[in-house]
């Protein structure tokens, strides 16, 4: 019962809204002074010259969102490695449709803030789609999208957390700190390292993404990018011969059959007991330390690093606050249109423009429908966004006028999507299995033979 609930992603998103929401309550209420002084009470981590000064709040949006960094990463490599992403051609197109969604809306918020006088560091903040948030909402639409358009819909999500990494990364770092750059590129290469070594246990390599995480908290590189750094150095091989490993495991059996005696207590059964650890301890081994990462961290991300950042930094002081100049800031604007106008625009431009020139043709059983229900849940973006406003604005009221404007643009977005779905999506599958033909029809044989269901 407990793992149904912890891995639904609906659920998830669920807690991380909730936690949004009773952040809006809390930054509203007598408590707001009382938790802001717990966010600002400094903290130091680590030992020596690699300790770390920093607040709760430092805390939460550096170290503890390293560790959703690393579930991310840890997507993105297990995407490249089986999933969509190990097939250049076929992930083509959601990939280039996450690009049409990250220039769109960026563009849109430039236009927007240079016409009103805004600020234009926050071309970013509407870029990202949250792949928990987006996904646990089309979830609720059940099987009127079908599973070809959510696989679609997740490896865009994956290439749209690539590109906003890279952003952070490229325009939102501070100067760099040339020693503590070295010494991250140093850690770095410890970790290829342990891999090129087949390094199987998860320990040291969890140990040095923590030294790494700190040179890079010091060198001005956002500290966030070591977890997903750890995750495409984690071996995602199993260093057991699973080829041998049901012979192996016979042979246990029959081991234990004789070791066992029901006559005495487990406890005083020596043999037995020896002989079950040694099959439990090469078990372990068989899963990838990737999948095991991915088992240790996933629920806590879900269930703690989400909801902790959200009910960190959605805090909107909106008492005694003119909500019509927050409303009517160009950064809302911005980002409200960047979001909702922007993000479906360029993912359905893109994706249509793409299947039209026969670059690539949509997934069997995914319809033009589907591909706007997919753009218009582009736009929902929570965490990504957040994070990225933090990091562009120096003005607290554009702050709060960027974040108010995520969270109208990512409802905004979500509801478009639900009712468009669940209005048109029928018909469109419906289109979807009568236009494939005549697409494949209209195709020349060489455009057939390249398009490999991207």
């Amino acid at each position: 019962m407990l793992a149904e609930v912890t891995g639904n992603g609906t659920v998830a998103a669920a807690v991380m809204v909730g936690a949004a929401l009773l952040a809006l309550l809390v930054a509203n209420s007598p408590l707001c002074e009382g938790v802001e002084h717990v966010l600002a009470l400094p903290l130091s981590v680590g030992v020596g010259r690699l300790s770390v000064s920093l607040t709760v709040e430092q805390f939460v949006n550096d170290f503890l969102m390293a560790v959703f960094f690393l579930l991310v990463g840890i997507e993105l490599k297990y995407e490249m490695t089986v999933g969509q992403l190990r097939r250049p051609r076929q992930a083509a197109l959601p990939m280039l449709a996450a690009v049409g969604g990250v220039c769109v809306p960026a563009l849109i918020y430039l236009a927007v803030n240079l016409i009103e006088g805004g600020e234009p560091s926050g071309w970013a903040v509407p870029i990202a789609t949250d792949i928990a948030f987006a996904l646990g909402v089309v979830s609720l639409l059940g099987d009127r999208v079908s599973s070809e358009a959510k696989v679609f819909f997740q490896t865009l999500a994956i290439a749209d957390d690539i590109l906003a990494i890279v952003v952070i990364a490229l325009f939102y770092g501070q100067t760099p700190n040339l020693p503590w750059c070295a010494a991250s590129l140093a850690f770095t290469g410890l970790l290829v390292a342990l891999n090129r070594a087949r390094v199987y246990s998860s320990a040291p390599y969890v140990a040095v993404g923590l030294v790494l995480w700190a040179c890079m908290f010091n060198s001005g590189i956002h500290a966030t990018l070591a977890g997903v750094i750890l995750a495409f150095a984690l071996p995602s091989r199993s260093d057991v011969r699973l080829s041998e490993l049901g012979g192996w495991l016979a042979r246990r059996a029959h081991d234990l059959d004789d070791s066992y005696d029901d006559e005495h207590h487990v406890l005083g059964q020596h043999d037995f007991t020896e002989s079950a650890a040694r099959v439990e301890r090469v078990m372990h081994h068989v899963t990838p330390p990737l999948q095991r990462m991915e088992r240790y961290v996933s629920v806590v991300v879900n269930f703690c690093v989400l909801p902790l950042f959200a009910f960190v930094n959605a805090e909107l002081h909106l008492v005694g606050a003119n909500i019509g100049s927050v409303l009517a800031s160009p950064v809302a604007h911005g980002v409200f249109l960047g979001a909702v106008v922007g993000k479906p625009v360029g993912i359905i431009l893109v994706t249509m423009l793409l299947v039209r020139m026969g670059f690539a043709r949509l997934p069997r059983g995914m319809g033009r429908a589907q591909v706007v229900t997919v753009g218009l849940m582009g736009g929902v973006g929570f965490t990504m966004s957040i994070l990225i406003t933090g990091l562009a604005f120096a003005d607290p009221a554009d702050a709060i006028a960027a974040k108010c404007a995520i969270l109208l643009g990512s409802l905004a977005s979500a509801l478009l999507g639900l009712a468009f779905g669940r209005f048109f999506l029928g018909r469109g599958r419906r289109q979807a299995a009568k236009g494939y033909p005549r697409e494949r029809r209209r195709a020349s044989g060489a455009e057939t033979r390249r398009r490999s269901g991207a």
